[in-house]
């Protein structure tokens, strides 16, 4: 399929895959499949980050490959590694297929393959086991795949490095074959959840965006597509507690992703509205440290509660 001609298209073929995308978003991707360079989306956890990646590949009909990055990330995981056990057992049949030649002291050579040629062939493609680095240098049928390297903060530093010469080039070399080249370049989405600053030779080959929290509105909306069984006035009062909370100084104030993630159970518990004991015994599905739980429950969520209904109400929302 191919790829949106302008950021208006970007944004519907965007909403086609159920992801609400500010303009400022839209525009990024569009310059990114445009201009055929990496998008870097930087911002808290919980913000959509990964779900752009996802969904690029589900309305473009593409391939999603995922590298998800971690303390300790090498090449072996990364990028290729050989299958060292069926390139032993290759070694042993060309052995045993040696030992049923000549016995001219040549070693049992001359009726098996020679030194040469075993080595040969067990490194040759069909012995290489391919990582996602790798695998998204090969395009099919339905063109370059897209390429998820997800939460480059978590991986080490000199790893960073390594991909500078993926994200330069698309080229990946292996000391036995060569140089690897894509024949299109996969279309590259990075994400940081920003606990560390990633190397600027990194950024500079990438399109960078700034995912943010959404305004209410706009957190209101995703809830209509991602969790269309919520009553829109469940729907208000979560969007608007949830706003709540991330003015306040919590450990870790809650994502879209969990907003969503409550919605979704107070609607299986059939709760038409908040109240203080319906948040007290749910609050494990949008908040995620103990300490921001115990500091909100009681007291705490009445008040906020008490707050945004006089707001909604004020606002003529409910």
């Amino acid at each position: 399929m191919k790829v949106p001609a302008t950021v208006d298209e970007t944004v519907s073929r965007l909403s086609e895959g159920d992801y609400v995308a500010e303009r400022s978003l839209a525009t990024a991707v569009f310059l990114t499949l445009r201009m055929r360079r990496p998008l870097f989306l930087e911002g808290e956890a919980g913000v959509g980050k990964t779900e752009v990646a996802r969904v690029l590949a589900r309305v473009l009909g593409r391939r999603l490959v995922r590298l998800q990055c971690y303390e300790g990330l090498d090449v072996a995981s990364a990028v290729y590694e050989w299958n060292y056990p069926r390139q032993m057992i290759q070694i042993r049949l060309a052995e045993m297929a040696g030992a049923g030649g000549s016995g001219d002291g040549s070693g049992g050579r001359s009726g098996g393959a020679s030194i040469e040629s075993v080595e040969e062939d067990i490194f040759s493609r069909r012995f290489l086991i391919e990582r996602p680095l790798l695998d998204a240098l090969r395009a099919d049928e339905s063109g370059a795949p897209v390429l998820l390297i997800d939460e480059l903060d978590r991986a080490d530093e000199p790893f960073e490095a390594y991909l500078l010469e993926v994200l330069a080039d698309f080229q990946i070399t292996i000391p036995e074959l060569g140089t690897i080249t894509a024949s299109e370049p996969p279309i590259v989405v990075i994400t940081s959840n920003r606990t560390r600053e990633i190397h600027d030779a990194i950024k500079r080959r990438c399109y960078y965006h700034w995912v943010d929290y959404p305004d209410a509105g706009r957190e209101l909306e995703i809830l209509r597509v991602r969790a269309p069984g919520t009553p829109e006035a469940l729907s208000r009062e979560v969007v608007a507690f949830v706003q709540g909370l991330r003015r306040m100084d919590l450990f870790k104030v809650p994502g879209v992703a969990e907003t969503i993630d409550w919605a979704q159970a107070l609607t299986q518990l059939d709760v038409l509205a908040l109240s203080p004991d319906v948040v007290n015994d749910t609050l494990g599905s949008l908040l995620k440290y103990q300490d921001d739980i115990a500091r909100i429950r009681g007291s705490e969520a009445a008040n906020v509660i008490e707050q945004i209904k006089r707001e909604l109400r004020i606002a003529g929302a409910v």
